[in-house]
Formats: C-alpha cells, structure tokens, sequence
C-alpha cells in the first residue's frame, strides 16, 4: 500500500481547524499527524513531525502563516506548504508565494478542490485557486507595464540604432568617430542593460520595449 501524506493542519480558530481536520481523516490517503494553533507551533511541528506538508493560515498571532512558510521551507526537510485561507488580497498571496508555498487555496471551495490541491502538492505540483491564478495574472502584467525600460545613454542609443541598422563594429567606430574598443563597450553596457548576450537580442530587445 502506498503510504499515506502525513500533513499538519495550521490554524487559530479552534472550530474552523477541527472541521479541516475531520475533513482530512475521513479523506484516503491522508493522515493528520499535528495541528498548530499559530505560526510557531507549525514550525514545531514539522521540525519534530516532519510532514509531507502543512496546511498553513494565513493570519494568526504571534508568528503568521507567511513567516511560518518561510521557516519550514528553509529547513530544508522536503515538508511542502499549501496555504489554505479566507484571504486573497494581493499581499497575503504574493507574501505566501515568495515565502516558498506550493499552493495558495481558499477555505470557501469544494471539499473535493481541497482534497485535490492536498493530493497534488504532496505529489510535487503548484496549485492555485483560479481567482488566485486570475490575481497573480495580473499583478505580474500590471508591475510589468509600469516598469520603467532601462535607461540607454545617448550614446549607446546611437550605437544600437547602427546595430540595429546592420553596422559592424568597425562600421559604427567610422560613423561616430570613435575607437573600435569603445563601440565594444558601449554595446556590453547596452547588452547589460537589456539583459541580453547578443548583438540580435539587443536589437529586438530594444524594439520590444520601444527604445528602438
């Protein structure tokens, strides 16, 4: 028989965490091996108990679920975290993100959706509930189209443009009067900038975020 995901249940509310806890003993495949009334206990807890995961609130007192998330993971022990909460406001989910959890769920779903991010996480997978899928969406678009493009000098605009235009190195050195060698510099600059390797890149690089 494969053996059963050992999970620790993290929450503060006595009667919400005993509901998730016969939720999961009643489920196959699962056993419950601690429940944490805050974020310290659940760090506890999978230090001692050693889980396949902890299924984490968020807000509690003293140590919240986010900070919580953060000890377990850098632990090391291979334990995976998947919150499971009432709140789904942008901070509380990129904070549980970045903290290392492996899912990000909400208590209002379907017993069935649960049981079934427990299930995948343990097994290795990322799980989102699709409202919380739908917010990273488009805090991930809205923080990309208020990113300002890297600031380019005059200078190694111009020497991109030739770049851009089919110069060699040489060519562009002729155009504007200067050294070989500094073309080469200007377009490392340029190529640090961008975050790219290559002269090609630079280019279309530079096209995609409307400096060219």
């Amino acid at each position: 028989m494969t053996r059963p995901i050992r999970i620790v249940v993290a929450d503060d509310h006595p009667i919400v965490r005993a509901g998730i806890v016969g939720l999961l003993e009643q489920a196959q495949g699962i056993e419950v091996v601690g429940e944490a009334a805050d974020g310290s206990e659940a760090v506890e807890l999978a230090a001692s108990e050693r889980p396949d995961l902890v299924l984490m609130d968020l807000r509690m007192p003293g140590v919240d679920g986010a900070s919580a998330t953060a000890s377990i993971v850098a632990a090391g022990e291979g334990t995976r975290v998947l919150v499971l909460t009432t709140y789904e406001t942008d901070d509380h989910i990129l904070a549980a993100i970045e903290a290392g959890a492996s899912g990000y769920l909400l208590k209002a779903a379907p017993q069935a959706e649960i049981l079934a991010g427990i299930r995948a996480v343990a097994a290795g997978e990322t799980v989102l509930a699709p409202s919380i899928a739908a917010k990273l969406v488009s805090r991930v678009r809205a923080d990309a189209a208020s990113a300002a493009p890297p600031a380019l000098s005059p200078r190694e605009l111009q020497v991109l443009t030739l770049v851009a235009d089919g110069c060699s190195n040489p060519e562009i050195a002729r155009e504007l009067y200067i050294g070989e060698a500094t073309v080469k510099t200007h377009l490392l600059h340029v190529f640090e900038k961008l975050g790219v390797n290559d002269r090609t890149r630079a280019v279309t690089r530079a096209m995609e975020l409307g400096l060219l």
